[in-house]
Parts: structure tokens; C-alpha cells; sequence
């Protein structure tokens, strides 16, 4: 199971290259879910990092909730078309071409966010609004999924 956590601070250097962070490398097990990533951009135009073969098994399992066939061959063509296989360098450094960095926003200055399945970027101004803006939603959602597990290990003993 992949548990990917926590936001880290990085720079996009000259050559359009960014390190991923080993706090998050090391939360990959290569065996279990390779050693190359996809590079997907994803909802709402946020970049996403997917272990290889985890990415695989979102794929085979993706049918577009659709009843039109041109319908399934542009999201097939829009999934494919923005996806990119890549492998970390030596330095743990990923090569973002320019185009897709365009696409997703992301200057100089970016947060890595760790998000269950996969990995973030956003550029960092984005992401404080975001975290600015969901806040409260988040500390509601928390505190209630607490009291949950309070009440139903309560109920347990």
C-alpha cells in the first residue's frame, strides 16, 4: 500500500530539473512499485508523480464514465498524450520538459506534496492559497474522522 505524505520545499534549477525529496523516495518501495515514475498531469492541471507500476495498474483499471466513443478516445488521447515516463538521475533529480511545466504553473519555487497514491507539485504561491483556502474544511473533516474512531473503538471494548 502506498502511503505518500508530507510537503517539501524545492527550486526548479536551470536545466528544469527538481529533486525529489528522499523523505519521499524512501516512502516508494522500488520492488513493490518500481523504480521509475509517471509524470501525469492531473486534476485541476496539478502535476503528479506515480510510481511505475502503481500508475499501471490505474490505467488498466481507468474506463471513462461515458457512453460516447469519441467521448473515450479524447480522454484516452488527453491521458496518454500528458503522461511521461521518467526515471530520477543519480541525484534524485526529475527532468520537467518545459511545456509541461507551462501547463501546470510551476516556476522556480515549488512544493512536492505527498498525496496517498502519488506525488505533487504545485507552484508554492498556489499551494499556501490551497492550503489557505481548505483549512477549515480540512480541520472539520479531521476532527470528525477522530471522533469516529473514538466512538467505534469506544463501542469495542
Amino acid at each position: 500500500m502506498l502511503l505518500l505524505t508530507g510537503e517539501y520545499q524545492h527550486v526548479i534549477d536551470e536545466k528544469g530539473r527538481v529533486l525529489i525529496s528522499n523523505k519521499l523516495r524512501s516512502q516508494v518501495d522500488a520492488d513493490e512499485h518500481g523504480s521509475s515514475f509517471y509524470l501525469v498531469l492531473g486534476a485541476n492541471g496539478v502535476l503528479c508523480i506515480y510510481p511505475e507500476k502503481y500508475f499501471e495498474r490505474i490505467v488498466l483499471a481507468i474506463t471513462p464514465d461515458t457512453g460516447a466513443a469519441d467521448e473515450a478516445v479524447a480522454f484516452e488521447r488527453m491521458s496518454f498524450s500528458l503522461t511521461s515516463k521518467v526515471e530520477l538521475d543519480a541525484q534524485g533529480r526529475l527532468l520537467i520538459n518545459d511545456r509541461l511545466r507551462k501547463r501546470a504553473n510551476l516556476e522556480n519555487q515549488i512544493t512536492l506534496v505527498g498525496v496517498r497514491d502519488h506525488i505533487e507539485l504545485w507552484n508554492s504561491e498556489q499551494w499556501e492559497q490551497y492550503v489557505d483556502d481548505h483549512m477549515a474544511q480540512y480541520q472539520k473533516q479531521m476532527s470528525q474522522a477522530r471522533k469516529t474512531v473514538l466512538h467505534k473503538e469506544s463501542k469495542e471494548l
